[in-house]
């Protein structure tokens, strides 16, 4: 998958077009100038969505009415596409080589992964960043699992209403239990399901870690689910009704759910230890990047091709040993465009690169020898 060239209007403080290139992608700039708005540009163009903001008006020039980009991708059997996303509002038009068409079908189109500072709270952070990376990550390769997500949100808050309320009225469970058996009902299903897609997809990510890369470091993921212990996990729609009937009086105490998998957890292991205690600042970043490389891998595999890779100032997550490590084992696979404020980053590592200077919004091509995007590397 290739995303040849990119034309932005008001999209935060971009403006103008660039020719992309088929391989590395550098892109130079100071701090502010634009460099991780460009990326951002070019994640939303190819997922439909921003990394930095769920409200995709603040993405709009200060000023402007609207925003638009808009760009050509080739797949990986050969065909073009054009696609543009307009944002006025609250709200995104997405069009397919000029036709309007729904956010589902236009997701479709294209897809790129992206590794920042906030890549590193799988590692760092709550449950809540592991289960959002790995929910992300199963809808990336099978765009229905949104739905699933969507309907099992809807029933916890539906639930968690007639809680609060029964919590506020001091009703006990066994007068509460008409009305939300209902509820339970579909949180059954739906939280089998979840259960079932989250440990299968992260079988498949240990299979598939990326292996002789980061000093060859042992990384191991395993799913927790909250319901480990309580019973036979094989049989996970029937525990966790047990569970839910069990527990039904101390939901009410607390006034929320306190069962199903909104309360799971992904463990991520280096050499048998807990890396988010045990694991240093370089093994938490090579394990979080490793982790995505993993899911690109699974990208391949599901669609055939390689997605469009996003390095947002690499060089302040990675020493350059683990940098030059990286850029070998991708190099040949996918198309990367890498952000940095520092030139010398940009001189070590421009051989076989693009290369633009950012400046105030726009990019400039600073090499005119090189390379540009062509179709004889279609990123499979």
């Amino acid at each position: 998958m290739l995303l040849t060239e990119i034309d932005i209007k008001d999209f935060r403080n971009l403006g103008g077009k660039i020719s992309c290139g088929k391989d590395k992608n550098i892109l130079l700039g100071e701090n502010g100038q634009g460099k991780t708005n460009l990326l951002e540009a070019i994640y939303t163009l190819t997922t439909g969505r921003s990394f930095r903001t769920t409200k995709i008006n603040e993405a709009v020039a200060f000023g402007a009415g609207s925003a638009a980009i808009s760009g050509e991708i080739i797949r990986a059997n050969g065909l073009r596409r054009s696609l543009q996303i307009i944002i006025e509002g609250k709200s995104r038009n997405f069009y397919i080589n000029g036709k309007r068409e729904s956010a589902n079908r236009y997701i479709e189109s294209a897809h790129s992964f992206v590794f920042n500072t906030e890549t590193l709270e799988i590692i760092r952070g709550g449950p809540e960043n592991r289960r959002d990376f790995l929910d992300r990550s199963i809808c990336s390769i099978y765009p229905a699992f949104t739905k699933t997500l969507a309907d099992y949100a809807r029933v916890i808050k539906q639930k968690n209403a007639l809680l609060t309320k029964a919590q506020e009225d001091g009703r006990p469970g066994v007068k509460l239990g008409d009305e939300i058996a209902p509820w339970n009902g579909q949180l059954i299903g739906l939280a089998e399901k979840i259960h079932r897609a989250r440990t299968r997809f992260v079988m498949r990510m240990n299979e598939n870690l990326p292996r002789g890369i980061f000093d060859g470091e042992r990384l191991e993921i395993r799913y927790v689910s909250a319901l480990e212990g309580k019973g036979d996990l094989n049989e996970y729609a029937r525990l966790i009704k047990e569970r839910l009937e069990l527990r039904l009086d101390a939901e009410i105490s607390a006034g929320h759910s306190l069962i199903g998998p909104h309360r799971d957890e992904l463990e991520i292991n280096y050499d048998g230890h807990l890396l988010k205690k045990y694991g240093s600042a370089g093994q938490q970043r090579s394990a979080a990047l490793a982790m995505l490389l993993s899911n690109i891998e699974l990208f391949r595999q599901q669609m055939d091709e390689y997605p469009i890779l996003l390095l947002d100032d690499l060089d302040a997550e990675l020493d350059y040993r683990r940098i030059s490590q990286l850029l070998e084992y991708l190099e040949g696979k996918l198309q990367v465009f890498i952000s940095t404020s520092k030139p010398t980053f940009a001189e070590r590592f421009k051989q076989g690169a693009d290369l633009f200077e950012i400046d105030k919004g726009r990019a400039k091509r600073r090499d005119p020898e090189s390379r540009t995007a062509a179709a004889d590397h279609p990123g499979k």
